[in-house]
């Protein structure tokens, strides 16, 4: 069952977020039986050749590879498309007109915006018509929902066709209201709150993105209903192994 088949089905996802950009984490990480495994340009150095080739290990290892774009840029769109992701995390979306631009660059026409191309998606050309086919239902787009403009609009913003669901950035929201990192302050709180009604009234995919490795902040995520769940990014679960074996370590020495 393809990742969209999951989502509108209502199943619960999990996926991971990789910033360093090595194929040896690329294959790790797809191996280790995620649902998604997102390729982050955003926030990263990683370049879309390098991106491709670790769409490419994901794909082969049977996980769906998602890239998380650095804005809704239908190039970018195009070429990470055509590399073979399986769909996109865009960006700071605040609009329903910058979700339809989105959406729009991911298909081709008279339905999308996006030129028509003999990538590695296309199986390099000898696949056209089937990825062709494959574009009327297969493209995941997932909004991110991360600063507080976006909430006064989400109701059209999830409404727009082509839009799979949102996930939410908490570093950027909680930013964006005034409260960097302050992710008990009640305003932080009830901005969680409003974006997940919104999504439970339009009955859409809830994402979360857990950004630190803890097993206590999944259950309560899974409790409060959201079902595209990012857990951890590389660099976070490389730091925290690290620190906590060097410093289980030093206490047994002492």
């Amino acid at each position: 069952m393809s990742l969209r088949a999951k989502l509108r089905a209502g199943e619960t996802t999990f996926g991971s977020w990789i910033t360093l950009g090595h194929v040896a984490i690329a294959e790790i990480m797809a191996k280790a039986g995620f649902d998604w495994v997102v390729v982050d340009l955003e926030h990263s150095v990683i370049g879309v050749e390098r991106a491709g080739d670790m769409i490419r290990v994901i794909d082969l290892c049977g996980t769906a590879p998602l890239v998380r774009l650095t804005s809704h840029d239908a190039d970018q769109i195009k070429r990470v498309m055509d590399a073979g992701a399986h769909g996109i995390i865009v960006p700071m979306v605040k609009t329903a007109e910058e979700a339809r631009w989105a959406v729009a660059a991911t298909r081709y026409a008279p339905v999308g915006t996006r030129g028509a191309g003999l990538g590695r998606a296309q199986g390099y050309g000898v696949d056209f018509h089937r990825y062709s086919d494959w574009l009327t239902d297969g493209p995941v787009v997932i909004v991110q929902i991360e600063h507080v403009d976006a909430i006064d609009h989400l109701d059209d913003i999830l409404a727009v066709p082509g839009v799979d669901g949102f996930i939410i950035g908490p570093y950027d929201l909680s930013c964006s209201l005034g409260l960097s990192g302050q992710f008990e302050a009640p305003a932080f709180v009830a901005a969680m709150t409003r974006i997940r009604e919104a999504g439970t009234r339009r009955g859409c995919v809830a994402g979360l993105h857990i950004v630190e490795p803890d097993l206590n902040q999944l259950d309560r995520t899974l409790a409060e209903g959201y079902n595209f769940i990012a857990y951890s990014v590389d660099i976070r679960m490389l730091d925290v192994a690290v620190r906590q074996g060097l410093a289980r370590a030093r206490k047994t020495e002492r």
